[in-house]
């Protein structure tokens, strides 16, 4: 589901020239407003909470704060915020293309996984943002392909029962927001995420709606009358 009005985006990364050339980026989608830019993990919990926020770019290992250049427990805090903030969607960008670390990221309940060095994809930042704000997923092809690979090794090529039940309460109500298809199967909104985003995984598709009728025309979940 687009949503309507303004996409508030909030940019958490230590790098100011980076900041600057997402900033440029977004710019140029008009749906996209940057309501704060972040360096430090410990200043993301107090803007969420005095701002609306639809996106959350995310970098994996910023430091805590000026004084303390440890990272940035992501993995810890994601879900926590998904809980906090149920609408919010998060856009992990990384160096790292580690397999592990893309999942970890991705089971926390992270809606993409883009790498900094994928020029095409930063350049095709506002698409990435407008795609992740609607319910879909998006990864560097990269990302993708080692994401894939460990989803595979975990639970073969087929999906998995709560996936397809998670697909198919999507099919059943359209109209209805994650946080209430997640109390429906009677688990966390974090959780919920990471079904649906490993089942777009699994069918190659970055969206709900593409989810839906692609498993509907495999015959995976009942199909439409």
């Amino acid at each position: 589901m687009q949503p309507s009005g303004k996409i508030n985006v909030i940019i958490l990364d230590d790098h100011q020239s980076i900041v600057d050339g997402y900033i440029f980026r977004l710019s140029k989608t008009p749906q996209i407003e940057i309501v704060a830019t972040l360096g430090f993990g410990e200043e993301l919990e107090p803007a969420l909470a005095r701002l609306p926020a639809d996106i959350l770019i995310l970098d994996v290992s910023v430091p805590i704060s000026a004084d303390n250049p440890t990272s940035y427990p992501i993995l810890h805090t994601i879900p926590k915020l998904l809980q906090l903030y149920p609408r919010l969607n998060i856009l992990a960008i990384s160096m790292h293309a580690e397999r592990g670390l893309i999942r970890g990221v991705m089971d926390a309940g992270a809606s993409g996984y883009i790498l900094k060095d994928d020029r095409a994809t930063i350049n095709d930042l506002g698409n990435v943002v407008l795609t992740i704000a609607s319910g879909g997923v998006y990864f560097s092809q990269k990302a993708h392909q080692l994401f894939l690979s460990y989803q595979i090794t975990q639970t073969g090529e087929a999906l998995s029962a709560r996936q397809l039940e998670a697909l198919s309460l999507c099919a059943a109500y359209p109209g209805s927001l994650t946080t209430e298809l997640a109390k429906e199967m009677a688990i966390s909104n974090s959780t919920f995420r990471n079904l649906l985003s490993g089942a777009y995984i699994k069918l190659n598709v970055r969206t709900r709606a593409a989810a839906i009728a692609k498993a509907q025309n495999l015959g995976i979940i009942t199909p439409l009358p």
